[in-house]
């Protein structure tokens, strides 16, 4: 496949890749903001709307589903419309989304923001990794790839403390008053700096069509190696962020005692360590013949996941939960492997479609263990002890399936 229209295939200075790209992850910022917003906003919200746990992981979830759901199209608009068009038409539904979220009058409004917001967010980490694929050396994608993570996750320390503090000040509307207003900001940003020169007339590439593009992503599927890939993808991101995103505050708050505040320091902690994850997993990626060994880090978590099931007392739930935020650093050479383990003409794709696995596999976790905690709390079992159980046991699937399906050629 040539180039995608919309990325220039002249030469570019670093400077000019690098500001672009900021600016770009700017909306991916926000992204990681409101996909993490329900490990705080959450107590609150089961306060005012009187949510179950089940309809707590639908909150969080939805979020997923939308953005999971609209990697496809937002792949095939990259290829026909490139990157600055697509996330200019896209990110206005975020904002949207963020203030009919801060006027819900019940929780139906609330889920229709929420998916309104996974929508317009879907092209936000996409178009960074694309951008990166097209526009960076194939020997510094791991490195930029998780700098990007990092800058990105930035998103995620405000709905650690500073969101608590707003909540008790005012309320979790005022969290979606503020983001919103911060999504329109990324949104100019990407309006001013990101150009693509030769966009107009495509680079002289010709206009892929709808169905070109389309068949591009179903020949992924008949690559044998492509499912593994996925099966990874979907559980490896799903776990840390159904623990940051969802299940940390509930558990600090009704598990341990601890203040919503309190459970917010801890966090903006685990964020941190979030952040310092990638560029460090980046900057050591042992190449395409031993980046594979990446299952050995998914079942370091499936052992601090178990841990935590067995209710060890708060300060091992709060350790545990930092190592899981630092190991979470290793999925950027996830992103590696999609890369090395496609043709150059598929890599956009691939990466889409990896980037489509991996967040619906979030929704799926996120309301698949709302599931488990209600019926936990109504037989009576502990209800984070299963949630973690069951994220466990997911990841333990996941990582059978990289291990024992097939592997692209020349791996073993």
């Amino acid at each position: 496949m040539p180039d995608a229209p919309g990325f220039e295939t002249r030469p570019m200075s670093d400077r000019t890749r690098w500001t672009m790209l900021l600016a770009l992850t700017g909306a991916f910022a926000l992204s990681q903001a409101y996909r993490t917003v329900a490990a705080i906003m959450g107590p609150p919200l089961q306060r005012d709307f009187g949510l179950s746990p089940q309809e707590l992981g639908a909150f969080a979830a939805i979020f997923h589903f939308a953005f999971g759901a609209l990697q496809l199209a937002m792949g095939i608009g990259v290829d026909m419309h490139g990157v600055r068009r697509t996330v200019l038409a896209a990110f206005p539904l975020t904002i949207a989304g963020a203030v009919l979220s801060a006027m819900a009058p019940s929780f139906g409004w609330l889920m229709l923001g929420q998916a309104l917001i996974g929508v317009g967010s879907a092209p936000a980490f996409l178009v960074c990794t694309v951008f990166i694929a097209r526009q960076f050396p194939a020997e510094r994608f791991a490195a930029v790839s998780g700098t990007v993570l990092a800058i990105g996750g930035v998103g995620m320390l405000l709905t650690g403390t500073p969101l608590a503090w707003l909540i008790e000040s005012w309320s979790w509307r005022a969290g979606f008053v503020v983001l919103a207003a911060m999504s329109v900001l990324a949104w100019l940003a990407i309006l001013r700096w990101v150009r693509e020169p030769g966009a107009e007339d495509h680079g002289g590439v010709a206009r892929q069509s709808f169905g070109d593009a389309l068949r591009g992503f179903a020949r992924l599927f008949t690559m044998p190696h492509t499912w593994g890939i996925l099966a990874l993808g979907a559980v490896t991101y799903a776990a840390f962020v159904s623990l940051r995103g969802l299940w940390l505050g509930p558990m600090l708050v009704d598990r341990h005692g601890f203040s919503l505040v309190a459970a917010g320091n801890v966090a903006v902690a685990l964020t941190l360590l979030a952040l310092a994850g990638p560029p460090l997993f980046g900057r050591f990626d042992p190449g395409a013949a031993r980046r594979r060994r990446i299952l050995a880090f998914t079942l370091v978590l499936v052992g601090f996941f178990a841990l935590m099931a067995a209710g060890a007392g708060p300060v091992v739930d709060v350790a545990a939960s930092l190592v899981l935020s630092l190991l979470s650093g290793f999925i950027v050479l996830q992103y590696s492997d999609v890369r090395s383990s496609y043709p150059p003409e598929t890599v956009g794709r691939a990466l889409s479609l990896f980037t489509m696995a991996m967040f619906l596999g979030v929704a799926l976790m996120q309301w698949l263990t709302g599931v488990v905690a209600s019926a936990a709390a109504a037989a009576g079992w502990p209800v984070y002890g299963a949630v973690f159980a069951a994220i466990a046991a997911m990841l333990a699937l996941g990582a059978a399936a990289f291990a024992f399906l097939p592997q692209p050629a020349g791996r073993h």
